[in-house]
């Protein structure tokens, strides 16, 4: 049986063939390892959030109209903020959101009433009742405005005795007041009444 050599020219370019594949199919696999440790790292979207998007196909379904006009305006909302340095992670923060828009909805249905269009009022409300609803039972504790107030001019007095006044008092009392084992922390409460609180 005769056994037939390659050429020296052929076997020098498979073994130069042979590292260059094996180097790629490393690098593919270390880019993906590398991908997967980047979205394993990004958190859990809030369960709220995953409940309306759950709700939003309930809703295509049955056809009611407000309530998928308030879960596409949330969650498009919620998207939006994703791409901006304040992104929407937390139940507290989408509850914030939609306390936000039931004021604007809140609003919209004043001025329609003002104009003496009632159709128009009829479905802003419809929209406002169900903004309401999800705020509602969300489950977020709700801070009053005294229990704010209270919480408010306690930090305050801490600031004055720290000799902290002004405008950087303002600041330092928000922080304080929202940093994470804060007061605020978690709690459904609007930045403008605690702002406007803090300013008095």
């Amino acid at each position: 049986m005769t056994t037939r050599l390659l050429p020296a020219r052929v076997v020098g370019s498979f073994n130069q063939l042979v590292p260059r594949q094996i180097t790629a199919t490393t690098s593919l696999s270390s880019r993906c390892l590398q991908l997967s440790r980047c979205y394993s790292s990004e958190p859990a979207p809030p369960a709220l959030l995953s409940k309306l998007k759950g709700d939003l196909k309930t809703a295509m379904k049955a056809k009611d109209a407000a309530r998928l006009t308030v879960l596409r305006s949330v969650i498009a909302a919620t998207l939006n903020a994703s791409k901006t340095a304040s992104p929407i992670r937390t139940n507290a923060q989408l509850v914030a959101l939609l306390r936000k828009q039931a004021r604007s909805s809140q609003e919209a249905a004043d001025e329609f009433r003002d104009a003496g269009r009632e159709d128009l009022v009829e479905k802003e409300e419809a929209q406002l009742r169900v903004l309401r609803e999800y705020a509602d039972g969300s489950g977020i504790e709700s801070v009053g405005e005294e229990e704010l107030r209270n919480m408010v001019e306690a930090v305050k007095a801490e600031l004055v005795s720290e000799g902290i006044t002004g405008k950087a008092a303002t600041g330092e009392a928000m922080k304080r007041l929202l940093a994470p084992g804060g007061p605020l922390d978690g709690k459904d409460v609007e930045k403008a009444d605690v702002v406007r609180i803090i300013k008095e």
